[in-house]
């Protein structure tokens, strides 16, 4: 008996390939793997409910401690890709990996996704995949089959389909982002109804201001208003309380592995202001130099993030730089929460790399260096570009 293990979300992708892969790829058995990165329990309900109507076993992993862990990463990365934070990207090796432990353990034969040949996940669940010695099998991208196919196959099949909005919206939610795509989305000049927001309010609706106050420990986030939280309760507090002020929504166009544009919508609450704040933080604790060349670092953390490698050699390389510049990065961060905004208004840390007296317009001295001091150097500085433009004074006349 052949079997493969399939990534099942109970959505239309997912629902058709189980269908699939016994009529079109022969397996006999069909086993659903869906992982708990975060998503509502309705989403565990009706994958649930779709599995049962299809008649195969669906195995429910919970890898929300190691999704968190990785997002918080991120934050001391300050990773974002193209002006959004990672969401998604990162779920994907987690969920990946998952299911492959699933497989081996059920000793199936195959792994399956419903990736399209267009998007970016088919490549991150492959780069965990391809490790194994299992066969991939990606029935939506290898059949060539479009969403309208899709809906009509399961409207013949009577399926049953569980995929946002009846199918207009392709919703993908996981605790740190909730990305909605598809539709009339894909027209760059379509704006979207408010109701395709579930986790932010409506900016322009949000007129309070509120204070919180963030904790970090080595540039992890630990804390909210002096209260300790773990990891997966602190990101759902401030989702909670950064959506009901409006903070977190990006509509874009992002360009995809592939060479793709794609209008991509996306809500990240939490995400943005843990990130806000940690920067902020950096800010007041780093040296110029670090803060600069750590821009590079965050920059190829992020591309790595956003390709699904997380690893690969190059990030343990990258984490290893974060971790030394990250030891320092303890304080505390104000954020207010002001018309769709989370805006560092505070920051506080042992390890300043700041002085009050040093920097106030009070003091005339810094220890022993005098204002006067500065002379030198303020005739020095732009010397150089003086000759030139001189010289090329000189050879104008």
């Amino acid at each position: 008996m052949t079997r493969v293990a399939l990534a099942f979300s109970g959505g239309l992708d997912t629902t058709v390939c189980v269908s699939l892969l016994k009529e079109e790829y022969g397996y006999d058995e069909v086993i659903g793997v869906t992982v708990d990165v975060g998503q509502p329990a309705t989403e565990f309900e009706e994958a649930q409910a779709t599995a049962d109507a299809h008649g195969i076993d669906l195995h429910v992993v919970d890898a929300t401690a190691e999704f968190v862990d990785l997002c918080f990463d991120s934050v001391r990365a300050n990773a974002t890709y193209q002006g959004y934070p990672l969401g998604t990207a990162l779920a994907r090796p987690i969920i990946a990996e998952s299911i492959v432990s699933v497989a081996k353990a059920e000793n199936c034969d195959a792994l399956a996704h419903g990736c399209t040949g267009k998007g970016n996940d088919q490549l991150r669940f492959e780069a965990v995949w391809r490790n194994s010695d299992l066969t991939v099998i990606a029935p939506i991208r290898e059949l060539e089959l479009t969403r309208e196919w899709e809906q009509e196959y399961a409207a013949e099949h009577n399926l049953p389909v569980q995929a946002g909005n009846d199918g207009v919206w392709s919703i993908d939610t996981n605790l740190w982002s909730r990305s909605i795509e598809g539709g009339k989305l894909e027209d760059p000049n379509y704006t979207p109804p408010e109701d395709v927001y579930e986790w932010t309010a409506d900016p322009a609706t949000t007129t309070e201001t509120e204070l919180i106050t963030i904790g970090f420990e080595s540039g992890y986030p630990v804390s909210i208003n002096d209260n300790a939280y773990d990891p997966v309760e602190l990101v759902e507090t401030l989702n909670e309380v950064a959506g009901e002020h409006g903070v977190g929504r990006t509509d874009m166009m992002e360009d995809r592995m592939l060479g793709l544009k794609v209008r991509e919508n996306y809500e990240h609450p939490a995400a943005t202001t843990l990130l806000n704040a940690h920067k902020a933080l950096e800010g007041l604790v780093l040296t110029k130099d670090e803060r600069d060349f750590k821009r590079h670092i965050d920059s190829e953390w992020a591309q790595k993030g956003y390709e699904g490698l997380v690893d690969h050699p190059l990030m343990d390389a990258l984490e290893g730089f974060i971790d030394a510049t990250q030891q320092r990065v303890t304080g505390t961060v104000t954020i207010k929460f002001e018309g769709g905004q989370a805006r560092p208004v505070g920051r506080e840390s042992a390890a300043a790399a700041y002085s009050a007296d040093a920097a106030s317009f009070n003091t005339s001295s810094i220890g022993e260096i005098t204002q006067q001091d500065a002379t030198g150097i303020a005739k020095y500085h732009g010397y150089q570009g003086r000759i030139a433009n001189a010289a090329t004074e000189t050879d104008t006349k």
